[in-house]
């Protein structure tokens, strides 16, 4: 969730609708004789995404509805796809749950054969229930969830033989427990009011997730109000009273997620929140699958989704991360877990086990927050990877369920060049040094070498901003007093400061536009730290390529970039360019600084280990986060 410049919410902008009113989460809900754990569905939320996320027909026309398809003469379907498949390993591995049946209502106009498939680890197929059958009706299929632990889905297949076939109501179900937990949806929003209020809508026009959610919270902490938005305003009265609207001071992505946490976990003990960001294109069936699953795991799990590429929308982000401590690094790839993938040419087979989830759309129970505490008031990013792990150190899993995603804005897309490189290092720190013993002389070197590369690719800006990381960390836990409202203003305000960390258009940016000469990387380096300390001394001493050169985004690469000493790189956004210039006086000023601050660091890092867990306690507290809040007095 993308933050800016934070204002105080007063107490005549509470209007509307209720902030803070208690949900009324039922204790738990009876049980049908099947819970409803997937859907048949046959098209996206959005006309950008394709069909063949859902099913892929061949031979013949088709005609889609959303939860329903009619097929032509001839035509053939199948469901294993991103969205149709039965994610079978998972739900065997995880849950209680030992057989699943498929019930389908069909419209037969000669002859139809359905077929029930599954695979295993290598993706080879198996046909496990089949039936032909000329007459219309519910028709019922099988399996046992037996031979699926390390991998493997299901799926259903369908031939319209000599006549058109309709197929609906497709429903994956399984021996429902004795109770159904209540569920709740926590939306996190900053000026994104537009966004956020076509997640709303998603949420509103599913009838079967609207009746299954017992509380939808919307914690608004911007200026542009989402209860402003003609789209909110239509789709409200279709809560009832499940809608719940929060406004508070901008206190980031964590404090607006741990609002939703904090109300929830207060009226109801065996909850679950599913956490949602406000920018996602919702697929609501995602709701639906994460919460049939979490309502059969063996002990309280948290469920994530996965992510989808928003503007790239076949294409998954990882099928499942973790976080490797020693090395301040998150959002690393889980071994043979697919990233970059497309979903219309590949299926992730083998199971595989995250670290944490990120919080684009995550399940969490109100018994996890319970034992282990709300969240830390990080502001932004490292929030969700710290949850994930300090609930794993007190037994409690994620699972990333595959089939179960929402579309979020691509990664890649974003500058690393920007504001919240103060938040990613400074929260990199802390949490690595809550739950790991941090080898002081590694992570020294690994920063300088990080410092060092973004000094001879002239982004002084990028180095000021993580050492204001390094520095805020170096002052304990005090630092996070006011939940970064503090700290996102400064890390904001002094960028201005360096000229490169301005975008321009690329048109019209600052430059003789005739003298840009475009270079193109050539390759990477083999011996990447030998290369680096060369062009180190280049660009001390000048021994660099002079006029102005355009690099793009592909190419802005630091051993590249640093060849010349006045360049105008491509920002990843495509948006515009940034133009960076040798300045050595800056470098040197910052050089001197990052050697200051490390040799600090080296010195300071095992007392500042212990004194940041000690105040895991107070910082995960209701009492702090009310204090925050403004729900407490100070």
């Amino acid at each position: 969730m993308d933050q800016s410049a934070t204002k105080a919410v007063s107490e005549s902008d509470d209007r509307r609708i209720a902030a803070a009113a208690p949900a009324a989460l039922r204790v738990d809900h009876r049980a049908p004789d099947r819970l409803v754990v997937q859907r048949g569905v046959f098209t996206g939320p959005s006309a950008r995404i394709s069909d063949e996320l859902y099913a892929v027909a061949k031979g013949g026309k088709v005609t889609r509805e959303r939860l329903s398809i009619q097929l032509d003469k001839g035509v053939t379907l199948h469901t294993n796809t991103y969205f149709g498949r039965f994610a079978a390993s998972y739900w065997q591995r995880w849950t209680t749950v030992t057989e699943v049946t498929v019930t389908m209502a069909l419209e037969v106009g000669r002859r139809a054969r359905v077929r029930l498939v599954a695979s295993d680890i290598a993706g080879h197929r198996r046909i496990v229930d089949s039936l032909t059958t000329t007459s219309s009706g519910v028709a019922t299929l099988s399996a046992p969830l037996n031979q699926f632990v390390d991998g493997g889905a299901l799926w259903l297949e369908f031939d319209a033989v000599g006549g058109e076939l309709g197929v609906g109501e497709v429903l994956w179900t399984t021996a429902a427990p004795e109770r159904i937990r209540p569920v709740a949806i926590a939306i996190c929003t900053f000026n994104r009011a537009a966004d956020c209020a076509e997640t709303v809508a998603a949420l509103a026009g599913d009838p079967t997730v609207l009746a299954a959610i017992d509380a939808v919270y919307v914690v608004d902490q911007g200026t542009d109000l989402v209860a402003d938005r003609p789209r909110f305003q239509e789709v409200e009265p279709t809560f009832g009273d499940k809608l719940r609207y929060i406004r508070q001071p901008n206190l980031g992505g964590a404090g607006g997620f741990t609002r939703g946490l904090y109300e929830v976990s207060a009226v109801n003990e065996h909850a679950d929140v599913i956490l949602m960001d406000d920018d996602i294109l919702c697929e609501p069936e995602t709701v639906l699958r994460l919460n049939a699953f979490a309502n059969m795991t063996v002990e309280p799990t948290l469920v994530g989704a996965q992510m989808l590429f928003l503007l790239n929308p076949d294409y998954l982000n990882v099928g499942a991360e973790e976080v490797h401590l020693g090395e301040l690094s998150h959002g690393q790839r889980v071994p043979k877990a697919l990233r970059n993938t497309s979903m219309l040419k590949k299926n992730q087979e083998r199971r595989v086990d995250a670290g944490y989830n990120a919080w684009w759309t995550c399940l969490i129970p109100a018994e996890v927050v319970a034992k282990i505490g709300l969240p830390l008031p990080i502001f932004f990013q490292w929030d969700d990877v710290e949850y994930g792990v300090r609930a794993r150190e007190h037994g409690f899993v994620t699972v990333t369920l595959p089939n179960a995603a929402v579309w979020h804005a691509d990664f890649y897309w974003k500058d690393f060049d920007d504001w919240a490189r103060y938040f990613s290092t400074r929260n990199s720190l802390i949490v690595c040094s809550m739950h790991t013993d941090l080898d002081v002389g590694k992570i020294s070197k690994q920063l300088f070498r990080n410092i060092a590369e973004h000094l001879v690719a002239m982004q002084y800006g990028l180095v000021h901003t993580i050492l204001q990381g390094i520095e805020d960390f170096l002052e304990g836990p005090k630092v996070l007093r006011d939940g970064g409202i503090a700290a996102l203003a400064a890390a904001r305000a002094e960028r201005a400061d360096y000229p490169e960390t301005i975008k321009h258009p690329a048109a019209t940016a600052p430059v003789n536009q005739a003298e840009i000469t475009v270079r193109r990387a050539i390759g990477e380096p083999s011996r990447p730290l030998l290369v680096l300390i060369k062009r180190a001394l280049d660009q001390w001493f000048g021994r660099t390529q002079h006029g102005l050169i355009g690099v793009t985004r592909e190419d802005a690469h630091w051993w590249h970039v640093s060849l010349f000493d006045h360049v105008v790189v491509t920002d990843a956004s495509q948006s515009g360019v940034r133009i960076r210039r040798r300045d050595k006086a800056k470098a040197r000023a910052l050089l001197l600084r990052t050697v200051r601050v490390l040799r600090r660091l080296r010195k300071e890092l095992p007392a500042l280990q212990e004194q940041y867990r000690a105040a895991v306690p107070e910082l995960t507290s209701r009492a702090n986060w009310e204090r925050l809040y403004g729900i407490k007095a100070d």
